[in-house]
């Protein structure tokens, strides 16, 4: 189990670690060279912020380039229940620049761009001058907008070159050309957090932290529903029910839980409770881990309406590039709420299933597929509630 301050409890956590304490506590950082990639492909450690791709792999293809690469740190965290990324940048920021410093050293890298909520921003700065390691880069903080889509990788490298934080077309990928139009790598802080301390202790180290098929320890954000919301840390392979439980529970009994934030999806509370939070383990189940997002439906909640309400959040936040986006997810938001409200058409529950499904790999982005999995999860998990609202009845949630 590593500490990122992370022991099962409350998550209002440690205060920030300066940079001695930091240095106390893990040693200094050894030498880094390339041979850091291989290390990082042995340890099998999958990036944390949402599409869980093999960390190791990636700095690979950036390390396969010609020209002189880049880092992006990704701190944007537009996920509306997810805490971890910030809770992180402000606990241990020293863990932060130490996996960013290690991608640059290892991958010959000119350039530090660290992307960045901005309530973080202070603090971090604050740590940031505490090193002197970095003077071998050209380090630049820039603050992330705060919008969901903000964080997707190709937005970040806009935003970083235009201050548009816009989803760009692929190809070309980020490891070939993103900032400045130099390779680059944009990786999640939490995976440089983990790549850092991969790179002090080695990848067997990483390996025997956890009990899941895919190694190491998770960063959870749990709320809804639950006694103690908060930031925790699990080994991977930690079960639902018993993330739940070392927070202090819930009350009552919730119908549902939200696993991997809003393009993640609802399962039953009952079943949700024994999975275990290991990417690789809800893959094969059909399930995502997302961004590491535990929200608990409360008791007596309806189920449509939260989806409406999500659904709506999620059609204002298109990035108006593409027809899938800006006309799909209106149209689904619409009905969404028109079924929520009482105010259902006749083919209003057909539409949503057909919809749901056309949008899918149609977007100029993941966002319309995002969108999609998440309101079929909801049509999955709450088949009765839907039935209902069709038929104009009172849902006994909503009355």
């Amino acid at each position: 189990m590593i500490e990122l301050a992370l022991r099962p409890g409350p998550a209002l956590g440690p205060p920030s670690r300066g940079y001695s304490d930091h240095v106390r506590v893990h040693g200094p950082l050894p030498t880094i060279d390339a041979r850091l990639v291989e290390t990082l492909e042995q340890s099998h450690l999958l990036g944390r912020g949402g599409a869980a791709f093999p960390v190791g792999a990636k700095w690979k293809a950036v390390l396969s380039q010609k020209q002189t690469p880049v880092i992006l740190a990704n701190g944007a965290e537009g996920e509306p229940l997810s805490d971890k990324d910030r809770f992180l940048v402000e606990t241990r920021p020293h863990l932060l620049i130490d996996g960013a410093l290690a991608a640059g050293w290892a991958l010959g890298a000119g350039r530090v761009v660290f992307y960045l909520d901005g309530r973080s921003i202070p603090s971090f700065r604050r740590a940031l001058d505490e090193r002197t390691d970095a003077s071998g880069f050209a380090v630049s903080i820039v603050r992330a907008p705060h919008r969901f889509i903000a964080g997707e990788e190709t937005a970040a490298i806009h935003c970083v070159n235009d201050n548009l934080a816009l989803p760009l077309t692929k190809p070309p990928r980020p490891y070939q050309r993103g900032v400045a139009g130099q390779p680059t790598l944009v990786q999640n802080v939490e995976s440089l957090a983990y790549a850092g301390l991969i790179a002090r202790y080695g990848a067997e180290w990483f390996r025997n932290l956890g009990a899941g098929e895919s190694p190491g320890s998770l960063l959870i954000t749990l709320s809804g529903a639950v006694h103690t919301p908060g930031v925790t840390e699990v080994p991977a392979g930690t079960s639902v029910g018993e993330v739940i439980d070392g927070m202090g529970g819930y009350p009552g009994h919730p119908s549902a839980i939200l696993l991997g934030g809003y393009f993640g999806g609802w399962i039953d509370a009952r079943l949700a409770r024994d999975l275990p939070l290991d990417p690789i383990s809800l893959r094969a189940r059909g399930v995502a881990l997302g961004c590491g997002v535990i929200h608990v439906l409360p008791e007596g909640a309806c189920g449509v309406a939260e989806t409406a309400k999500v659904i709506e959040y999620l059609a204002s936040e298109s990035a108006r590039q593409c027809g899938p986006c800006v006309f799909g997810l209106r149209a689904l938001a619409d009905v969404m709420t028109a079924l929520a409200s009482g105010e259902a058409g006749s083919e209003d529950l057909g539409l949503i299933q057909r919809w749901s499904g056309d949008i899918r790999g149609r977007g100029a982005c993941a966002h319309p597929d995002g969108a999609a999995s998440f309101l079929q999860s909801a049509l999955h998990t709450f088949p009765d509630a839907f039935r209902v609202h069709q038929a104009r009845l009172r849902c006994a949630t909503c009355s």
